[in-house]
């Protein structure tokens, strides 16, 4: 019990402190400041009156309504108003004062001022439109309210110390609360309580308008206009969390970025920079990260001072906490005021180091996301311009790795970075304090701390090696996965899918392995860092006790701070070598991208169009693909092209066609000679190259839209009748890779978009291999002859029919122009051109005579044989005038709201039902008990000073406290360990899962799904689950068990704590609740936002060629930087939200702190024990890092959790059917004859869509040939297609020797059926790889298949034969060189069906002759069904199917439906 003398000496000591008049002279300068910022803005306003004023007057036009609560606000400001003239006039009459009068007079008149100044300023909201409360106003009734209630509590405890009566004056203070508790309540809710009401049906109509202009002109940056206090508070975000409490935040609901934070300005500055140190310096490595080293420089100068200054004001804790402990040892020594200060200093420390922590984080990840902007800006500005050499040696998925993996490792050093600054700041005031503290005991922690990073080295070199094979085996498996997603329909064609299946697995095993030793030595190293704070303590009291150094409780407790506090760049430490071997790997990697050589600007010399009268002037041109190979790809290239001249190419398979027209394109280096182009170009690929938009934009690409151009565009390349069928026209979308396009439109649509360019010279390779005749023919007039007529045109051709129209025919062998001329000239010769034409009279003299034979029926009368075809025909296409393409490209899926308690559920119980998560929350509650019940040893055992004496002895204190550390040890290794076994399980379990699950999707998700948007879950989504999401969600949980011993310790010395704790808790929760949902969606958008930058790169890679040769690199960059500004948003944002929650949930720990230090500070000594409250001041210094580490890893846990939740998505797609049925398996044989009967066939893509097929009914004979012909869009793929069940049948069924497709598996169907498909793919590797990927075959065999399929030669004279290279998509072959590869893939599975989908589309007529004799030979006993264009191949067959509008309007002999003077296949042979 306390004596009264003890009790009236601690009151007077607080009333020392808490005198009316200090208060007095607190609210006089914060009242001023309010009058100051109010004249300050009073000036700046009527400044800005006049440019105000057209708006104000503007919005004068909408009513506005008067709440109550604004009406409440006026009352509330008036009474207090007239409550402080009414204290004025009373001190003006002596009374009411007891403090100096004079600053009494002024106190009183300041507070009449400031509430004057504050009534007029609300009274004005109606008249200036406020809806939101000034931040002024704000803080100034936060302020009135506080002092009210100071004021109050003061006047109260004076009249019951002196006995005396309430005046006038307490009670005005006393209805003075209650506006004030009104007024703060408010503020804190921050509306004015004035509606605008009147606009909301126009405005609602104005949302609703379909020709509203986008919303992301009206977007503006809130930040970039964000004052001082609303920086550092992040307040600038209010705006943004109020919509998105109230609903899921919309894309186009997030404000712009910044414009120092636009991609445009940030890839110009990085332009700079690079350019400059390229002129400084030679070495182009090194430019690289001397050139990111200028970009980031200021902003990480800046963001390093604010990390500096954190880091000092965190150690004002550590090192007062003696000199406290002290004070709470000898309170009767000692003043309260000395107390009292010490707290304020306490506090003071933590909030500067909350200001400074939180904008030096912020600045980081701002800084992150610049440099991410820029690189990734870069990596694409280079992608456009790598030469074909370069492209080979990086494919498209190393490419979007490097963007989507290494970019971002890069990015994170930005963080990171402070931490190394910082480090060396916190090691060295550790020390200092240390030795302070315990003298030359310190350095036995120096020594121990020395050893520790030391220990470390070794294992970062091994970490970074572990990350250069995870990356190499992950860039593995994502090329071979993007090569398997764009060419997932010939796998299932070829029953290839479950080989490739397997591939990715034993791929991704290798990564697994690479991964357990990288999360393996992780786990030790952080067991090592974790227990170096223990063991670095173990090792200081240690050496003090083996040196009889005193260990005083102070000086323990101080050094428990400080190592503590050390614990943080310790903990950070693995994390640090971890992300600085990642990003020296990653820099490596995109560096060594960045350094590759790009295409050769001088390789072609361009000139204007009317210097010269030569368009194309080649001279000795020598050009080679490899420039260190001494046979160069195109010698002895002399050609003059005069200006509006037709040069026609032709040449068999790899003579050189398409290498020639990419010499003029400058594609090819040039070895020798000299190439001048006079003019602009347009060039038009063999294979087309489609954008994933509509018709239009794909036509324009970045052109102005000119309707009269456009329409006589469109008319020529015969795009009119087929745009008018649909049912969006030339705004149909086309999905990814042109999937909803037939090759014809695709082709059509290209040439479209070269004419549209109003080049002058076009440069068109083959574009006619997809066109039937009728087509072909009308294209090549209207728009080569007709519209380009006085155009120069440069056109690869097989089509012998094409050549006369020619000025000059060139003849192509062996890379060599062999022949020269015009086409008489030509074919005098008697050389390879007289071949080629040659053969094509040949298939020319078989329709010949096909045509006679309609002329023996010519005497019959018209009406005996009238066809109604061409009726039928006429009568669809008034009946089903507007078609229907499938929009196939589907938004990306995005969940609204929280992530799902099952998604969690999914991830924790993957693996072993959950029971190993058990297990590893155990194992962190007994580290925190273990660690609780160390420093409590330590902190009660201890003497509180050196004259007193010790509990225990100091050999028996320092035992029991290493074998408490050694027990936290062996769990920390335990939770370790198990971390990375569980999180690495369950990662594999969900890889397997959604790779299996993707394989057995239909075509239809793939048709739908752009394959950027599918890698982005099988790489960023896949390396968070490998790395990530186990190690977030143990530090959630543990960070939750810490905070709790934190609160135990803290309310044991002091229960009020845990009572405040309650409520500061539930604002933090409340806090959470409010944030969260917008930065949930933030990171759903972003996340989204990042697939299209990745789709439009890899689109811009494959279609580099064509945009270099159209000169739009400016216009797909910009596009780019377009997207990257989309992706940026949102991740700006995100961040700016996690530290505008961090930041006041570090304010609220504050405020419990400074609780607490009030609290230990002005109770009786008596009352505590001072170790204790010392350990509890100790571990409160780390509160508010606990809050919010707790709320951080909560959020961003939620955050990474998205990821599961996106890659659960991908293993739930709806399967197609089973691969084997075990109890409908068709006989071993099967099938054995090859009859196919189609019954009543519906085909259609989508369920809301009308059918493609429709009542489809014949019948194919077995070991017959069937030919099926039909114009763009009838059907014929999708007949074929049906055939293989890639898309189901609606309604009817498909026999195949009388076994009906739908009922077996499909591994047993596919299996069985062999196709030759019309886009010939190939797969990187080797060529014995992409003819027998199941390695079913011998290399005789495949000898002999090669052979026949005309390449056999050529594959002999490459040095590795069967395993010459290929790669990727197969570009170093020609696509008549694929083409013929692929029919040897069917030559030898030799299967009793085979489908061919022109295959030989792409080879001239010599090669396309002897290809077909050899497919008669070998299958003549095998059921052929031919879709073609070449009506001689379909005069060839046994029967012909005629498709239109998907409906069957013949099918017969060619012998029959020649008879028929008006049938369709007579009309197109007349054509023909």
């Amino acid at each position: 019990m306390f004596t009264e003398t003890q009790v009236s000496q601690h009151w007077q000591a607080w009333s020392e402190m808490i005198s009316p008049c200090f208060w007095e002279a607190l609210v006089v300068f914060l009242q001023f400041l309010l009058i100051l910022r109010f004249s300050i803005q009073s000036l700046s306003k009527r400044n800005m009156s006049s440019t105000k004023q057209n708006s104000s007057a503007e919005d004068s036009l909408d009513p506005i309504k008067l709440s109550i609560s604004y009406k409440a606000s006026i009352c509330c400001c008036s009474f207090i108003f007239a409550s402080n003239l009414l204290r004025l006039l009373f001190l003006l009459q002596g009374k009411g004062t007891n403090c100096k009068y004079t600053f009494t007079i002024i106190a009183r008149t300041t507070q009449v001022l400031s509430s004057a100044i504050v009534l007029i300023s609300v009274s004005n909201f109606r008249r200036m439109r406020c809806a939101k409360l000034p931040w002024s106003i704000r803080a100034w009734w936060i302020c009135i309210f506080l002092q009210s209630v100071i004021c109050l509590a003061l006047d109260m405890h004076s009249n019951v110390l002196h006995n005396a009566f309430l005046s006038i004056v307490e009670y005005t203070d006393v209805i003075d609360i209650i506006a004030c508790s009104y007024l703060s309540a408010n503020s804190i809710r921050g509306t004015t309580g004035i509606c605008f009401s009147s606009n909301s049906i126009k405005e609602q109509l104005l949302h609703d308008s379909p020709t509203q202009e986008p919303k992301e002109s009206k977007r503006y940056s809130p930040y970039g206009k964000a004052t001082l206090p609303q920086l550092v508070t992040f307040s600038w975000l209010n705006p943004l969390f109020a919509i998105g409490i109230k609903k899921p935040l919309g894309e186009d609901e997030v404000p712009d970025v910044d414009v120092k934070d636009s991609a445009e300005y940030l890839s110009h500055s990085f332009d700079c920079c690079l350019n400059d140190i390229q002129k400084r310096y030679r070495s182009r490595n090194q430019c690289i990260y001397r050139a990111i080293f200028l970009f980031i420089r200021k902003k990480a100068a800046i963001n390093a001072c604010f990390a500096v200054v954190s880091a000092a004001a965190s150690y004002v804790g550590p090192f007062l906490i003696d000199d406290f402990v002290k004070f709470l040892s000898g309170k009767q020594e000692h003043k309260m005021k000395r107390g009292y200060i010490l707290a304020l200093a306490f506090l003071s420390a933590k909030l500067v180091e909350t200001v400074a922590e939180r904008q030096w984080i912020f600045g980081a990840r701002q800084l992150g996301l610049r440099l991410e902007s820029a690189l990734i800006s870069h990596v694409y500005k280079k992608g456009l311009r790598l030469s074909s050499q370069s492209r080979k040696s990086h494919t498209s998925g190393e490419i979007i790795n490097y963007m989507n993996v290494d970019i971002q490792r890069i990015t994170d050093l930005m963080w990171y970075s402070n931490i190394i600054v910082m480090l060396p700041i916190q090691v060295s005031l550790a020390i200092y304090i240390l030795h302070v503290n315990l003298g030359i005991g310190s350095l036995a922690g120096l020594a121990a701390t020395a050893v520790i990073v030391l220990c470390n080295l070794p294992i970062t070199r091994m970490q970074e090696t572990l990350q250069s094979k995870i990356m190499e085996a992950k860039d593995e498996r994502m090329k071979a996965t993007s090569e398997v997603l764009r060419n997932m329909k010939i796998l299932k064609l070829q029953a290839w899918d479950t080989k490739y299946l397997d591939k990715l697995d034993s791929l991704r095993k290798i990564e697994y392995k690479w991964l357990w030793k990288f999360l393996r030595l992780e786990a030790i190293l952080s067991f090592i860092l974790w227990e170096s704070p223990t063991l670095i303590s173990v090792v200081t009291f240690g050496a003090c006790t083996v040196l009889g150094i005193p260990l005083t409780a102070g000086r323990i407790l101080s050094a428990l701070a400080t190592f503590r506090m050390l614990q943080d760049p310790i903990f950070d430490l693995p994390d640090l070598l971890t992300v600085i071997a990642e990003t020296k790997v990653s820099a490596d990697r995109v560096a060594s991208y960045l350094q590759e050589d790009e295409v050769k600007t001088d390789a072609v010399e361009v000139i204007s169009a009317d210097e010269t009268e030569f368009s194309i002037d080649i001279k000795q041109g020598l050009f080679s693909w490899d420039s260190d190979t001494d046979s160069p790809t195109l010698g002895e290239i002399k050609l003059k092209v005069k200006k509006g001249e037709k040069v026609a190419i032709c040449g068999n398979v790899g003579s050189g066609k398409s290498t020639l027209l990419s010499c003029l394109l400058g594609e090819v280096p040039r070895v020798g000679g000299s190439v001048t182009i006079s003019g602009s170009m347009a060039y038009v690929p063999q294979s087309p190259w489609m954008l994933t938009c509509n018709i239009r934009e794909n036509i324009l690409l970045g052109n102005p839209y000119n309707h009269d151009k456009f329409e006589r565009t469109i008319h020529v390349c015969a795009l009119k009748e087929d745009l008018d069928s649909l049912t969006s026209g030339d705004l149909t979308e086309i999905g990814e890779r042109g999937i909803n396009m037939s090759a014809g439109l695709k082709q059509r649509i290209q040439i479209a978009r070269a004419v549209y360019q109003d080049a002058d010279i076009y440069l068109l390779d083959d574009p006619f291999n997809a066109f039937d005749s009728q087509t072909r023919r009308k294209v090549f007039k209207e728009c080569l002859v007709g519209m380009l007529k006085n155009k120069t045109i440069l056109y690869v051709t097989n089509q012998a029919e094409f050549l006369q129209s020619a000025d000059l025919i060139l003849v192509m062998k062996n890379g060599k122009i062999e022949q020269a001329g015009r086409f008489p000239e030509l074919m005098q010769q008697n050389r390879g051109f007289r071949s080629l034409v040659g053969a094509h009279r040949e298939t020319l003299q078989a329709v010949i005579e096909a045509r006679h034979l309609n002329k023996v029926f010519a005497n019959q009368t018209e009406s005996e044989y009238e066809d109604d075809a061409l009726s039928m025909i006429t009568q669809e296409q008034h009946d089903d005038k507007k078609r229907n393409i499938p929009q196939d490209v589907q938004d990306e899926e995005r969940e609204r709201g929280s992530i799902g308690k099952e998604v969690y559920w999914s991830y924790l119980t993957a693996v072993g039902g959950g029971g190993l998560v058990v297990i590893i929350v155990t194992a962190e509650c007994l580290v925190q008990v273990l660690q609780v019940g160390s420093d409590y040893w330590m902190a009660w055992a201890s003497p509180s000073t050196t004259a007193t004496n010790t509990t225990v002895e100091m050999s028996f204190l320092f035992l029991v406290y290493m074998f408490l550390c050694l027990g936290g040890s062996i769990c920390v290794l335990l939770r370790a360990m198990l971390v990375a076994i569980t999180g690495l399980l369950t990662s594999q379990k969900h890889f397997e899962d959604m790779l299996n699950s993707i394989f057995h999707a239909p075509m239809s998700f793939f048709d739908s799904k752009p394959t950027e948007r599918i890698l982005d879950r099988v790489s960023s989504d896949q390396s968070v689950l490998d790395l990530d999401i186990a190690k977030k969600l143990s530090w959630c949980a543990f960070s939750v068990i810490q905070i709790l011993g934190t609160i135990t310790v803290m309310s044991q010395v002091a229960w009020p704590v845990f009572a405040i704790f309650i409520p500061v808790t539930a604002i933090c929760i409340w806090y959470q609740q409010y944030c969260i949902p917008t930065a949930r969606e933030l990171a759903r958008i972003s996340e989204i936002q990042r697939a299209p930058i990745l789709h439009h790169f890899a689109e811009s890679l494959t279609g580099a060629v064509i945009i270099r040769a159209l000169g739009k690199e400016d216009h797909f960059t910009s596009t780019t930087l377009s997207l990257i500004d989309n992706h940026s948003r949102p991740c700006f944002h995100n961040v700016s939200a996690m530290e505008w929650l961090h930041f006041r949930l570090n304010l609220l720990s504050n405020f419990v702190f400074a609780f607490s230090l009030v609290l230990l500070v002005s109770l009786p000594g008596e009352f505590i024990n001072p170790s204790i409250a010392g350990l509890a001041v100790t571990y409160g210094f780390d509160l508010n890092a606990q809050i919010s580490t707790i709320i951080w890893n909560l959020c961003s846990t939620e955050i990474k959790m998205i990821s599961v939740e996106r890659i659960l998505q991908y293993t739930k797609i709806d399967s197609e059917a089973p691969l084997v049925i075990e109890e409908c398996q068709p006989p071993k044989n099967w099938p054995e004859t090859g009859a196919i009967c189609i019954k009543n066939l519906q085909v259609g893509y989508a369920e809301n869509l009308p059918p493609v097929l429709k009542d489809i009914t014949c019948t194919f004979p077995g070991r017959k040939r069937v030919g099926i012909v039909g114009k763009t869009g009838s059907g014929k793929s999708t007949l074929i297609q049906s055939l293989f069940r890639i898309v189901e049948p609606r309604a009817g069924k498909i026999l195949i020797d009388n076994v009906d497709i739908c009922k077996i598996g499909l591994h047993d169907l596919r299996s069985k059926l062999s196709i030759i498909p019309q886009d010939p793919t190939m797969f990187e590797g080797t060529v014995r790889k992409n003819l027998d990927p199941l390695e079913e075959y011998t290399d005789q065999m495949i000898w002999e298949v090669l052979d026949k399929c005309q390449v056999g030669d050529l594959i002999r004279r490459n040095e590795m034969k069967l395993d010459s290279r290929v790669s990727e998509n197969g570009e170093n072959w020609s696509v008549g060189q694929r083409q013929l590869i692929c029919l040897g893939r069917a030559f030898l599975k030799k299967s009793s069906i085979l489908i061919i989908d022109e295959a030989t589309a792409s080879v001239d007529s010599v090669t396309d002759a002897m290809v077909q004799k050899r497919i008669t030979m070998d299958f003549n006993h095998c059921t052929l069904v031919i879709i073609t264009h070449r009506l001689h191949t379909a005069i060839d067959t046994d029967f012909i199917l005629i498709l239109n509008d998907g409906k069957m309007v013949d099918y017969d002999t060619p012998f029959n439906l020649l008879q028929r003077k008006h049938s369709c296949f007579s009309k197109l042979m007349k054509e023909y």
